[in-house]
């Protein structure tokens, strides 16, 4: 059992809240840190190894400059993304850019930073040498080999219902149109499952992933440089659950590398791309309790909504929940957590058992360092929040300022009179 600790204190909570109001991010400067060298640590036998922390997770400079100087690069899906890393100083083999349904210019803006690109399609290619003229001379393809991706019988994923990769086939056709268009070396992603438990995910990926490559080696006389792994190895969202086991997960994933090449005499580099793994845990939002409503359920109503975190709204994600100060407590009292939206699933929890709620009770939601804040949004006008760094020292330092009406109404100006003024 993975026992839930709150990032900050009820005191600390309470001081923060006098300058930054409910609700607030809060992100473990220390554990993000001390995760990252895990992590490397985990697949450091794997020569030329790079995590590529996904952007989409947690979009923060500070987050990315703190993993930057842990030595990982940045996996970016957008033009807005990549304007983020170039900013921030990340630039050619630091960046992945990963995307589907690709506009021109973040082909080009991809291109000029010199990342390296991951083709989501067979089609892309065509749209890559019109934007560009010619293409890199290197590039990554991205895989999806349908079906169910199974590990001893149990379904981990589901490729063929997933929108992203090439099939096998288009693979082989793309890797021979590319070498002819001057393409050198070749990279191939797939991310077949996400928040996978256990630690069999990646080492079967890598298996898949070099096999393939070997294969299109072969038949294209083109030459493979690396396999991106993407993300997928899950986070203990709940304290009954086991956490995956990163250097298990590591020393596999080098001994699969290991067998295949003495196999083959290949051995291909090894990319990752984790956000949840990296973030999920070490950042936490705080929200205040401001409502009851005595109906048909006891519900607690919160001063953050799913325009702050929206995986329970959108998934029926579970997030555990710490009330400060009452940590200790028993949990003899049951609630529907919920929010303000005019939406019935903005709901945090339902039914969970928690110790008996008062007004101004301060609520930890664990777990949403990863698709948290950045899932947000301003359905209803409501305004996204504060992020803040609990520092290595114990200081915390805001990262993020919260919305204000003014930038709510920002995109009207120029446009309304009302809103110049």
């Amino acid at each position: 059992m993975n026992e839930k600790r709150p990032i900050i204190t009820l005191k600390e909570a309470n001081e923060l809240q006098k300058t930054y109001p409910t609700p607030f991010y809060v992100y473990d400067e220390r554990g993000i840190a001390e995760n990252a060298d895990r992590f490397n640590a985990a697949f450091s036998a794997c020569k030329g190894f790079k995590e590529y922390f996904a952007v989409k997770a947690t979009p923060n400079p500070a987050i990315l400059k703190l993993l930057k100087a842990h030595g990982c690069g940045v996996d970016c899906s957008s033009y807005t993304e990549l304007l983020m890393a170039e900013k921030l100083g990340f630039k050619g083999d630091e960046i992945m850019f990963s995307s589907n349904e690709t506009a021109d210019m973040e082909y080009e803006k991809a291109a000029s930073l010199g990342a390296i690109i991951n083709l989501d399609d067979i089609t892309h290619i065509d749209a890559l040498e019109r934007v560009l003229g010619s293409l890199p001379k290197r590039l990554c393809m991205r895989y999806n080999p349908g079906g169910d991706f199974q590990i001893d019988g149990q379904i981990m994923g589901c490729p063929r219902e997933a929108k992203y990769g090439m099939t096998k086939a288009q693979l082989f056709e793309a890797a021979s149109r590319l070498k002819k268009l001057g393409v050198e070396k070749f990279g191939l992603h797939a991310f077949l499952a996400s928040n996978t438990q256990g630690n069999d995910y990646y080492p079967a990926l890598c298996r898949l992933l070099f096999e393939t490559a070997h294969e299109i080696e072969k038949k294209c006389g083109v030459v493979f440089e690396f396999v991106n792994l993407s993300g997928g190895v899950g986070v203990a969202y709940r304290p009954e659950e086991d956490s995956c086991d990163i250097m298990s997960i590591g020393k596999r994933v080098s001994d699969v590398a290991d067998e295949f090449e003495k196999k083959t005499g290949r051995r291909y580099k090894i990319f990752t791309e984790s956000g949840r793994f990296m973030l999920a845990p070490y950042g936490q939002l705080v929200t205040k309790v401001i409502h009851f409503k005595h109906t048909y359920k006891e519900y607690a109503g919160v001063d953050a909504c799913a325009a702050n975190l929206m995986r329970p709204a959108l998934y029926g994600a579970y997030h555990h929940i710490t009330v400060l100060g009452k940590e200790d407590a028993p949990k003899d009292a049951v609630y529907d957590v919920v929010g303000s939206l005019c939406e019935n699933n903005d709901k945090f929890a339902v039914d969970r058992s928690l110790p008996k709620l008062d007004y101004g009770d301060l609520i930890v939601m664990h777990d949403a360092g990863a698709h948290g804040f950045a899932m947000g949004y301003n359905y209803n006008g409501k305004l996204r929040s504060a992020e803040i760094m609990k520092k290595a020292d114990g200081s915390f330092e805001l990262i993020r300022r919260a919305e204000t009406p003014d930038d709510y109404f920002a995109t009207f100006k120029g446009i309304y009179k009302e809103f110049d003024r």
